[in-house]
């Protein structure tokens, strides 16, 4: 019985064995998947002016609604067709995602630089401090940040600086939120009591100590919000308040094709594709970066 025992042990060796190189076959695409999508749009967003076969905004009334060049009535000159204004929806596509990530880009920068310093203020100062900036933080949350956003756009009206003004207004909130909860339970941490007991002054413990460790966090939070910024980024632009026409813009795209879907459903639906591509992308990495960088997820 226990020579039987132990090969039934050695059977199921290659079972788990075999489980767990397909559960990391499976993390690893839900890694290069999303990075190698992100990448290429970076790329082709940075080479726009070499990559894309057409000025975005040249109209050609002749080849109005053209459609991809698999579909009847089609031209390799278009290979995603045309709008209704004969302008080239590769290269729109193509420039729209410069315009896109570069709204994403500095509204990161913005708003990551500006809630890790009130939130490590808020969480190494304490008392008084900190219950001024989580007021204002409580405040800047229970704002709506779409509804916000809109209302600037249309007070100063639509341009590529209206929209990062607008969107950076609030969205520094969450990043003061978690940084301070972080700054919290970090300043009862022996090293940050050691500094204060050799002398440091504030600044430095806040810089030298607690914002090196604070950086996964704080880039897995930057990562995840690459994805709502291009939705909001599109919704502004599609609601007509965002980049103003005709510098291409997804949400411009989508809006130029709405009332067009029966007839020219590819006007909306490839920026559409751009847009979903780009935030499951950004949610899948954030997600892979959490489980690497957050030690309570590592072991699991």
């Amino acid at each position: 019985m226990q020579k039987k025992g132990s090969d039934s042990e050695i059977t199921a060796k290659p079972v788990v064995s075999g489980l767990s190189r397909s559960t990391r076959i499976i993390r690893n695409l839900t890694l290069i998947i999303p990075v190698t999508i992100l990448l290429l749009i970076i790329i082709v967003a940075i080479f726009a002016d070499l990559v894309a076969p057409c000025d975005p905004v040249r109209m050609s009334l002749p080849d109005r609604l053209m459609p991809p060049f698999w579909s009847d009535g089609g031209s390799t000159e278009h290979l995603l067709g045309t709008d209704k204004m004969g302008r080239d929806i590769l290269s729109r596509l193509i420039f729209g995602a410069r315009i896109s990530l570069s709204i994403s880009l500095l509204v990161i920068l913005i708003t990551s630089f500006i809630g890790t310093v009130l939130g490590i203020i808020g969480g190494y100062l304490g008392g008084r401090t900190e219950a001024f900036l989580m007021r204002i933080t409580d405040i800047s949350m229970a704002f709506p940040p779409i509804l916000v956003a809109m209302l600037l756009c249309v007070s100063m009206g639509p341009s590529f600086t209206t929209v990062v003004v607008s969107i950076s207004l609030l969205g520094w909130a969450p990043y003061a939120r978690l940084i301070r909860g972080e700054t919290l339970r970090l300043r009862e941490e022996d090293f940050v009591s050691q500094a204060r007991t050799i002398g440091s002054s504030p600044i430095r413990i806040m810089i030298r100590h607690i914002f090196p460790n604070i950086i996964n966090p704080l880039i897995i939070v930057m990562t995840l919000q690459i994805g709502l910024l291009i939705i909001t980024e599109a919704s502004l632009s599609f609601l007509g308040v965002g980049i103003p026409p005709p510098a291409p813009s997804w949400g411009n795209m989508i809006n130029d094709g709405r009332n067009l879907v029966d007839t020219a459903w590819w006007i909306s639906t490839f920026p559409g594709i751009a847009i979903g591509l780009v935030v499951l992308s950004g949610n899948f990495l954030g997600d892979w970066l959490r489980d690497k960088l957050d030690p309570r997820l590592r072991q699991l």
